[in-house]
C-alpha cells in the first residue's frame, strides 16, 4: 500500500534491485530493459525515473545505503583493525555488483553533483586504516584514502570476474581482503 491508502502500482525497491542486477552484468541496458527486466511497463518505468540519470542516481542512493549498512555490520572500530577490514569485505559482497556498476558511472564523479554519501563512506573506510596505521599494522607510507581506493577497486575487480565466472563468488571475501591486505600490513624490517 502507498502512504495514501492506494496500493502500489511498482514496487520501487524490487525495480532497483532488478536494474542493479541487469546493470551489473549489463552496463548498458537500455531503459526498456530495465522495465522488462524489473516486470514493469516503460511508461511505469519513467513515471517514477525520468531517464537513465534519474535511475542511476537512485541505484547510487541504494548503493550508498548497503554499503553504509554493511559498514555497521562490520563493525570497523571493534578488534584489530585486519579483521575489521575482512569483515568488512564480507558485509560489502552482497552489494559488490553494483558498487562495480556504479564504479564505472563516470557522471557520479563529476561536478557539483556528487553524493554526499560517498564522502560519508570514504571516511569512515579510511578511520578504519588509519586506526591500523596507528595501531601499527598498517604500513604508514600508503594513505587510507589510497587504501579505502584500492578497497574499492579490488570489490569492483572482483565483482566484476565473479559475474563473469572467472572466480568463485565464494572466494571473494578472501581475494579481496587478503591481497588489499598483503600489500598494506606492516612488515618487519630485516
Amino acid at each position: 500500500m502507498s502512504h495514501l491508502g492506494y496500493p502500489c502500482l511498482m514496487d520501487r525497491d524490487h525495480v532497483l534491485r532488478s536494474a542493479a542486477a541487469l546493470l551489473t552484468r549489463k552496463s548498458t541496458a537500455t531503459m526498456d530493459e530495465v522495465a522488462k527486466a524489473a516486470g514493469i511497463s516503460r511508461a511505469t518505468l519513467h513515471r517514477h525515473f525520468a531517464g537513465r540519470d534519474a535511475l542511476v542516481r537512485a541505484l547510487e542512493a541504494l548503493g550508498i545505503a548497503e554499503c553504509e549498512a554493511a559498514l555497521d555490520r562490520a563493525r570497523p572500530e571493534e578488534g584489530a583493525a585486519a579483521d575489521a577490514v575482512r569483515r568488512l569485505v564480507r558485509e560489502i559482497q552482497p552489494a559488490a555488483g553494483l558498487l562495480a556498476f556504479l564504479y564505472g558511472e563516470s557522471q557520479l564523479w563529476e561536478g557539483d553533483r556528487q553524493n554526499d554519501g560517498w564522502q560519508r563512506l570514504d571516511s569512515r573506510i579510511a578511520a578504519l586504516f588509519q586506526r591500523g596505521q596507528h595501531g601499527g599494522e598498517f604500513r604508514l607510507d600508503l594513505t587510507p584514502a589510497w587504501l579505502t581506493e584500492a578497497l574499492y577497486g579490488l570489490t569492483a575487480s572482483c565483482a566484476w570476474a565473479s559475474l563473469d565466472g572467472r572466480v568463485a563468488a565464494r572466494d571473494f571475501p578472501t581475494m579481496v581482503a587478503e591481497l588489499l591486505l598483503g600489500g598494506a600490513l606492516r612488515r618487519e624490517e630485516p
